[in-house]
């Protein structure tokens, strides 16, 4: 049986730009199914791609991470080529990233605009550059994986990451969980350098560069939170028993010098901060614990996902 590949292009007033990308996949990926789900357009970009030839579906709770949860629990292929509606993504590329998928080896391949230098040449959006390597370092720094382009909407996946990866987010920070949720999980990732342009004349990000950005960050910290409880409440734990240090010690060298606790209130904070640091390393390991245990049984369904 011929490897199936399914095109899937979330969309939100493309109008000026969904008939050129359909094309160009349909012109590179001829035997590929182009999937577009409409997120509440106001404009005519379901209907024409529906005029060029891509199965069009709608989804109604706004956001990009909403539309990708529908798509991966809807369609069934091979191999997932994830791209956005805007015309800024190669689709010259979609059999580099397609490829390592269907030959089996790698489970999400990462379109790369930054090693070639393309993307802070065509994208002059402040603090976009800036934001994609605090993305990097964070994720570097919890997780001791560093991506070459951790924010880019261009990716594929094989069918069993896309079946046993559950989607967190409603918004853009589902660029950051893909990645987040790919290197806890230990898939195979392979980067892959594209050619990035900006978008066409007239054609409007829907991206908000702080507001985003601080969903973005929110989300890495839940994510360390709930894949690594024990070093994220480890960290908590030595932040408290600084705080704990710094109010405490000037109490105890009062007390060797006069036999007396004059600042009774800050002996209380210090002795309450390291009671919190003990709580917090217990919650770490009990936490840590249930993670372990969530993690078996997700290993166990990739099984029974591979299985079929």
């Amino acid at each position: 049986m011929p490897h199936s590949i399914a095109v899937l292009i979330p969309c939100f007033n493309e109008a000026l730009t969904i008939s050129k990308v359909v094309d160009d996949f349909r012109r590179e990926l001829p035997e590929a199914a182009i999937y577009v789900y409409d997120n509440n357009s106001t404009d005519d970009t379901a209907r024409i791609a529906a005029e060029r030839g891509a199965t069009v579906r709608h989804e109604s709770r706004q956001g990009k991470g909403n539309v990708v949860r529908q798509m991966f629990r809807d369609i069934e292929a091979d191999c997932y080529l994830l791209v956005d509606g805007d015309d800024t993504y190669p689709a010259e590329s979609a059999m580099m990233l397609c490829s390592p998928i269907l030959e089996g080896a790698a489970d999400m391949t990462v379109g790369d605009r930054l090693s070639n230098g393309t993307y802070a040449e065509e994208n002059k959006r402040a603090f976009h550059g800036f934001g994609n390597n605090l993305v990097r370092s964070m994720i570097k720094w919890i997780y001791g994986y560093e991506f070459d382009d951790v924010m880019t909407g261009y990716r594929a996946f094989s069918r069993t990451f896309v079946k046993t990866f559950p989607v967190l987010s409603e918004g853009f920070q589902i660029e950051t969980e893909l990645s987040i949720h790919a290197v806890d999980r230990r898939w195979r990732i392979l980067d892959v350098p594209i050619v990035y342009r900006d978008r066409p004349a007239g054609s409007e990000s829907k991206l908000d560069t702080i507001g985003d950005g601080l969903k973005v960050i929110m989300m890495i910290g839940t994510l360390f939170k709930d894949y690594r409880p024990l070093k994220f409440f480890s960290l908590v734990a030595l932040l408290l028993a600084l705080i704990g240090l710094l109010l405490g010690i000037p109490v105890i060298v009062d007390f060797f010098q006069t036999g007396l606790v004059p600042r009774l209130p800050t002996a209380l904070l210090a002795v309450a901060a390291f009671f919190l640091c003990f709580l917090s390393l217990v919650t770490g390991f009990i936490l840590d614990s249930v993670a372990k245990s969530e993690r078996r049984e997700w290993e166990l369904a990739v099984y029974r996902e591979t299985a079929h």
